[in-house]
């Protein structure tokens, strides 16, 4: 079955015989920049192969060597974009840590990533396939940015080794990302510290399996809202 959503070869492209003779990973990071760089300025909706092989100057048979779809192309982009163990801040103690990992994502959600972002979540409602790549190659990957925060926690002993592979790790960055898709960029400081001091920190360092708080602890909802609203 041939690929759909406007993958599908035609005869169209370009003599790329005169461009420079790429190859490899030099290659390959043209073309997931290209695509970054069409999600950027089109959509998901409205990104094909062609509009990427022309960005980055290179064939669509090329492409579709590496990638059948452009959904696993659009994945795989996405993933290259993400932070470097490098890039990650090292303040000595994991409540500042996590909050200087939360600044930079902030930051980079007020750039052109975070309309990516916005493109590609309603795609996963719309498009299946894509959705299964997602919850595959990313949704699976951890923390993202937080895992090698949270590492370094565990080597200090701030924390417990079970944590890291928990759920609770996914956490901030989804408190944080829920909250730019809500109200948008940038993100207010007191968002950010509220998230880590009332949220995330208790989380971690409560015992695994420990029981959610007793109800009789858990102040009523105000008069005329009822807890199903």
């Amino acid at each position: 079955m041939p690929p759909t959503h406007g993958d599908a070869p035609d005869r169209t492209d370009g003599d790329h015989r005169r461009n420079p003779r790429r190859r490899g990973e030099e290659l390959e990071r043209a073309i997931l920049t290209a695509a970054l760089e069409e999600l950027a300025e089109v959509g998901y909706a409205g990104l094909t192969m062609e509009r990427v092989a022309v960005r980055a100057r290179t064939g669509k048979a090329t492409l579709y060597r590496r990638w059948p779809s452009r959904a696993e192309l659009v994945v795989d982009a996405c993933a290259s974009h993400r932070w470097s163990d490098a890039e990650l801040p090292d303040t000595g103690a994991l409540r500042t840590d996590v909050i200087a990992a939360l600044r930079q994502l902030s930051a980079k959600l007020a750039t052109s990533h975070g309309d990516i972002l916005r493109g590609l979540l309603t795609e996963v409602v719309h498009d299946p396939e894509f959705a299964r790549l997602v919850r595959e190659r990313v949704h699976t990957a951890g923390p993202g940015p937080i895992q090698g925060v949270l590492w370094r926690a565990v080597a200090r002993g701030e924390i417990g080794p079970w944590v890291p592979a928990s759920r609770r790790a996914t956490v901030a960055v989804d408190l944080l990302r829920n909250h730019y898709l809500l109200h948008g960029a940038p993100i207010p400081e007191d968002v950010v510290t509220e998230i880590v001091d009332d949220v995330y920190l208790p989380l971690l360092l409560a015992p695994a399996g420990a029981p959610p708080p007793d109800a009789s602890s858990v102040p009523p909802p105000p008069q005329g809202v009822t807890e199903d609203a």
